[in-house]
């Protein structure tokens, strides 16, 4: 019986595992998932207690048309609720907890801005039509910032486009490109949000869970702590994997692989050498080691051709470096002021960007619990800011080098919030600091990115944020999901394929909603 291994236990792998029992035919028991950390989920992760305090390095946010990841959690039964799959929980939370925002952008007063107003000029929707209509060809090693005028970036539609997607002016043309394409369904509700949706709970446990839970139940192996250091390749032009090499335990063991095996490799991590901070200590960053899934993809693309070029994201970690932060608190003062400040409920309020702020700060107030295992008296809210290296406006130091409190104290003087020394005191705030967090955005050319199933490829998949699939963006979780179906279908040569990429541009209709929101003042 033919077996599978996938390198890496993020969502794409994951995936991969369930693709290969659905589609594919293939037995749990034939499938083993090699992971380095000593944990699952990869990039989707959560943890804590509310005696240490909760911490996520991000949330991933979902809308109407990622069909390959609610196709794959179909099968899936919510943890909570087994007589529902977890993309109905999905869909059923989504009723009940809609975002609306009222307070998607404020400013240097701590007002509130009228963020339906794009705030365009004639020039900005002209360079805007125009990056759309440009081929995707053409913008090979173009930034962002070559296609438009410096005060496009002062705009109210890029205040919010960059905070909700982690662009940056530097980053890739190419994918700010795929992202305007790929969403501009969402235009007209870009101010409220409310086109976007969430999962019930973070999303480790509200996918990564109960995928873990399903695949394990069918007999699929994990094997953590297992580095996966080389695929020895056959001599010859076809592409093949004959064994597999592994550090594990401190030890070097080799897998010789059987005709009909598959190996798929999640090539490149966004959250490799992330580090954790604490209330009393700013994370320290270190990019000296050389993590699995990087290593491993640079020994594959040096060896042979057309297996993508990793240092075109790996290798300018300050161009891709972001920071996040999760707030854990018993003082339920700071949901109830921000519930009035912003109009909104919390779990249907959305994104808070603070406009103007040096670090150009963006909070939001999940729903409640936002971890499965969360006590009712504890409250767990998240925070991002795309500019860590630079001096906060009353924290005179770089959010990079700042302790949680130190961050937290920088929200609350933005919020003009009452009790400030109490709600400093009465929260455990973590830091994390994630230098190739949005490495997937940085400007690239073709071939930069291997293809699922490079050509002559007879048993090996790229999958993840780094492996190439036309059209669709990065940074999402259908991304990862859409490699995996497409390496399964592929390898096996299935008939079904994964669903087409959603093309709102194809529709008149949207196409009027989307050109009306640029025009709004």
């Amino acid at each position: 019986m033919a077996k599978a291994y996938l390198v890496g236990s993020g969502i794409a792998s994951l995936a991969a595992a369930a693709f290969l029992i659905r589609e594919g035919g293939f037995e749990g028991r034939d499938i083993v998932i090699l992971e380095e950390q000593d944990r699952e989920g990869g990039s989707l992760d959560a943890a804590g207690t509310p005696e240490t305090g909760y911490t996520m390095r991000g949330g991933r946010m979902f809308e109407i048309h990622f069909d390959c990841t609610y196709d794959l959690l179909s099968s899936v039964p919510s943890l909570d609720d087994p007589s529902k799959s977890v993309t109905e929980d999905t869909f059923a939370f989504h009723e009940d907890f809609a975002w609306n925002d009222h307070a998607r952008l404020v400013d240097a007063e701590g007002r509130i801005i009228d963020a339906h107003a794009m705030t365009f000029s004639e020039r900005d929707r002209l360079e805007l039509i125009r990056c759309v209509a440009t081929p995707e060809s053409h913008l090979d090693g173009k930034r962002i910032a070559d296609l438009f005028h410096p005060e496009f970036f002062a705009t109210n539609f890029w205040a919010m486009w960059c905070t909700t997607f982690a662009f940056e002016p530097w980053h890739s043309a190419i994918e700010f490109r795929r992202y305007l394409n790929r969403f501009v369904h969402l235009f007209k509700t870009f101010d409220s949000m409310s086109g976007i949706y969430r999962t019930r709970f973070n999303q480790f446990d509200s996918i990564v869970r109960p995928l873990l839970t399903w695949l394990t139940g069918r007999g699929v192996r994990i094997q953590l702590g297992t580095r996966v250091s080389d695929l020895r390749l056959a001599a010859g032009e076809a592409l093949t994997v004959e064994a597999i090499t592994c550090e594990r335990g401190g030890r070097s063991e080799e897998t010789t692989l059987e005709a009909g095996d598959l190996v798929m490799v999640t090539n490149g991590s966004m959250t490799a050498d992330s580090t954790l901070g604490s209330t009393t200590a700013a994370p320290v960053l270190d990019t000296t080691s050389a993590t699995g899934a990087w290593q491993l993809w640079e020994t594959l693309a040096a060896r042979r051709p057309g297996l993508g070029n990793p240092a075109a994201f790996h290798s300018t970690p300050g161009d891709s470096t972001w920071e996040s932060f999760t707030v854990t608190t018993r003082n339920p003062r700071f949901f109830e002021q921000m519930e009035k400040f912003s109009g909104s409920e919390a779990g249907k309020g959305g994104l808070i960007t603070f406009k103007d702020s040096n670090w150009l700060l963006t909070i939001v107030l999940n729903h409640q619990p936002h971890f499965r295992d969360q006590p009712e008296d504890t409250f767990v809210w998240w925070g991002y800011a795309l500019f860590p290296d630079k001096d906060g406006d009353f924290v005179k130091k770089p959010m990079s080098r700042c302790t949680g409190r130190e961050i937290l104290d920088e929200v609350l003087q933005h919020l003009r919030l009452e009790e400030r020394a109490e709600l400093l005191d009465d929260a455990l705030v973590i830091p994390a600091l994630m230098p190739y967090i949005t490495s997937q955005f940085l400007v690239r050319e073709a071939g930069d990115r291997p293809q699922v199933v490079p050509a002559g490829s007879t048993n090996l998949a790229f999958i993840g944020q780094y492996a190439e699939v036309p059209d669709d963006v990065v940074f999402t979780v259908e991304y990862s999901v859409r490699t995996a179906w497409t390496a399964v279908a592929r390898l096996l040569r299935l008939d079904r394929q994964p669903p087409p990429v959603f093309k709102g541009g194809h529709d008149p209709k949207i196409l009027i909603e989307a050109l009306e929101t640029l025009h709004r003042r």
